[in-house]
Order: C-alpha cells, then structure tokens, then sequence
C-alpha cells in the first residue's frame, strides 16, 4: 500500500563528505518490510527522490542518503522544523522467513542503509546476521559503530586498504564462516560478484533511476527470467535465481 503524508524534519546530521542522516516524524503504517523506499518530493524538482528505508518505527523514519545530484544536495541543506511530502510503503522489501539461521548482509556504499533495520528484524527473529560493508576508503565509512551497538558480527573492506580488509565485500565472504543466506543491496557489479561468490540462495535490491516509483510509468523496467519487471513496483529485491545478470 502506498501512501503519501507530510513529515516533519526532527534531526540532519552530515556522516560522512557525502552522506546524510535524515530522522523524521510522520505516518510509517505503509512500511511493512526492511528493503522498501520512499520517495521524496522537493519544491522545484520534476520528479520525486527514491530513497532507500534506512530504519523506522510506529512514528519516526530515518533515511540516510548520498548526495549525488542537484536534488540530493539540495535535500541536504533542509533544516530541522521543515515539512517533507513523501511516498511510503514504495518496493517488496526484503523475505526474512528464507533466511535460515546465519545470514550474511551485503552493503557496498550507499546500499548499506537498508542492511540496518534488515538486521534489527533477523536478530528480532532469534537469526544472526552477519554484517558485510564496503566502501572506497575509510572516509567513506559510515554505520559501523551503530551496526555493532545492535550486536551483530561486523566486516568491513576498503578498495584502498584504509581500513579493514582490502578489497570488496566479497572479499569478506571468507571470513565470515558458515552462512545460510544472502542479503545484498549495491551497485550492479557488486550484486554480481555476491552472486557468483555465495554457495546459497538469496535476495539483491537493485538500484535505479525512477519515475513515478510506483509502477505506472514502466521506466524502471528490468528483464528477468520470468519477464520484464519494474524496480520500483516487483522490486528493488529479486531473487537471486531470477536475475538476469
């Protein structure tokens, strides 16, 4: 169920260079599974902001984003107080229930902030998650700390060897032992190499470029082994078995 309301800005916090926490209060009943997005509309942009679910409660929605364009910075410079009009309830979000005991979640930059409130909800299921993040350089990193706080095993990769091991995420798929599944969210050639590299099944949330985010304008489609499907409508997760790489 979609559903469009107001929020109000309750906290923006600058995390890194480039990324940005945003807390905000406002009617999260249409959230019904980690992995959804939302969409975002900002006075004197065409088209809405698709922003991935980073973690929320009955109240509260926090998003945190990257700023890539003149829409995302221009969101960063929004203030406390200021009033949002969002889409919620966006995307299939990720299955739990497959996960089976020891799952293994995959983030690679800004693909990391969904793996956050996926992890809350696999620990609240008696599962335990293994924490896999990626990112360019130990500037970049951001997370970390709060993915510890939740109590899971975390990893952590550099492509330049600032921090951690240095590589990508799939360099720490070593590491973590025995692994029952995968959640992964990323750029493409992330996805893939996930894909490759894992002896199980698993979920992948693909990113796009979005029109409408609901599925009436078809400009997100993907091809798939059963059919065209729309990012924003069938997904942002598919299943790994499905993709079309």
């Amino acid at each position: 169920m979609v559903k469009q309301s107001l929020f109000t800005i309750l906290s923006h916090t600058r995390l890194t260079d480039s990324m940005y926490r945003l807390v905000l209060s406002g009617d999260t009943s249409a959230i019904t599974a980690p992995g959804q997005f939302v969409n975002i509309k900002l006075d004197g942009f065409f088209l809405r902001r698709p922003i991935s679910v980073c973690d929320y409660d009955e109240t509260t929605l926090t998003l945190l984003y990257k700023t890539v364009g003149k829409g995302t910075r221009f969101l960063s410079t929004l203030k406390e107080g200021e009033v949002l009009d969002i889409l919620t309830g966006l995307g299939n979000g990720y299955d739990t229930a497959k996960s089976g005991d020891r799952p293994l979640l995959c983030g690679g930059g800004a693909g990391v902030p969904p793996m956050y409130h996926l992890a809350k909800v696999l620990l609240a299921e008696g599962k335990k998650p293994q924490v896999l993040l990626g990112f360019n350089t130990k500037d970049e990193i951001f997370y970390k700390e709060e993915f510890r706080a939740l109590g899971t095993d975390v990893y952590l990769a550099t492509a330049d060897g600032s921090y951690g091991t240095k590589g990508f995420v799939t360099d720490l798929i070593s590491l973590t032992g025995d692994y029952t599944y995968a959640f992964a969210c990323g750029p493409i050639p992330m996805l893939k190499a996930i894909s490759d590299a894992i002896h199980c099944s698993g979920q992948f949330s693909f990113e796009e470029r979005m029109g409408c985010g609901f599925g009436a304008c078809m400009g997100c489609s993907c091809q798939t082994k059963y059919g065209n499907k729309r990012i924003c409508k069938d997904g942002p997760v598919l299943q790994k078995e499905e993709i079309i790489w």
